[in-house]
């Protein structure tokens, strides 16, 4: 679905070169939930814009189902950490508005938008207004919005980094059944270990600044998972793997003394 190769990203600025990406090669199959994890601004969004067609890479090519991303993709979803819900529409509104856009008229738009609502588990508050929603709903109304787009896959950049833990916590479990419903493919951005294992098939995790492939680790969990399964030695020991990863990157960029 996904093909990065030998992806690298440079900003200019001036006098000065800032590399934010250096060669990259990735696969990401149909339906594959891929999580990528590293040291914070190593590059991560950088990666999320090029596949978006966003941002050009200054070398290599981002390939998507084959073909070369030279403009916008719009085939993907892409949620942010910021929500972007429109505080003067209604959940109902906000959800249905790329049908809006692509000129679908409003009775149908309104009954696509109610199914999707309810798909995410937000009927009941269709007519409310962003303001008048917690943090977690706001999330849920985020992603009926990008269901209804349609697209086949999912890029999300730290969709949950702003909500409480409890709630980030029962979002993950919403976000992994509202995927395999959809059967999309996804590949996301996390700080959080914990969660890039719950929610992906394989971890991607990144060098610190400019990011490189430092290692790639498989999920070999049940495809079925609770909230509970975070507690099992195998859980436990895949948080630790990639834990010391992260603790290599850091030691050797000083961000903490080396072991």
């Amino acid at each position: 679905m996904i093909e990065l190769r030998h992806v690298s990203k440079s900003f200019h600025k001036r006098d000065s070169v800032a590399e934010a990406v250096r060669d990259i090669n990735l696969m990401v199959a149909p339906r594959e939930i891929v999580a990528v994890i590293g040291p914070s601004g190593c590059g991560k969004s950088t990666l999320l814009n090029m596949i978006a067609g966003l941002y050009a890479p200054s070398r290599g090519a981002v390939v998507y189902k084959g073909a070369r991303v030279t403009d916008v993709n719009t085939d993907v979803g892409y949620m942010t950490q910021k929500d972007n819900l429109l505080p003067w529409r209604s959940v109902r509104d906000n959800v249905a508005f790329p049908l809006e856009l692509a000129g679908v008229p409003r009775p149908e738009r309104a009954e696509r938008a109610s199914r999707v609502i309810a798909h995410v588990g937000l009927q009941g508050f269709e007519e409310r207004f962003p303001s008048e929603l917690s943090g977690g709903m706001r999330k849920r109304a985020c992603l009926a919005r990008m269901l209804l787009y349609g697209a086949e896959t999912a890029l999300l950049d730290e969709p949950f980094a702003a909500l409480d833990a409890q709630t980030r916590e029962f979002m993950q479990f919403e976000l992994m059944k509202i995927l395999a419903r959809a059967r999309s493919t996804a590949l996301f951005i996390t700080h959080q270990i914990s969660e890039a294992i719950f929610l992906s098939n394989r971890i991607v995790v990144f060098s610190a600044r400019p990011a490189r492939v430092k290692d790639i680790v498989a999920v070999d969990l049940p495809a079925v998972r609770t909230l509970a399964m975070k507690h099992d030695p195998d859980f436990v020991a895949l948080e630790s793997r990639i834990w010391r990863l992260i603790e290599e990157e850091a030691a050797r960029t000083g961000m903490i003394a080396a072991a």
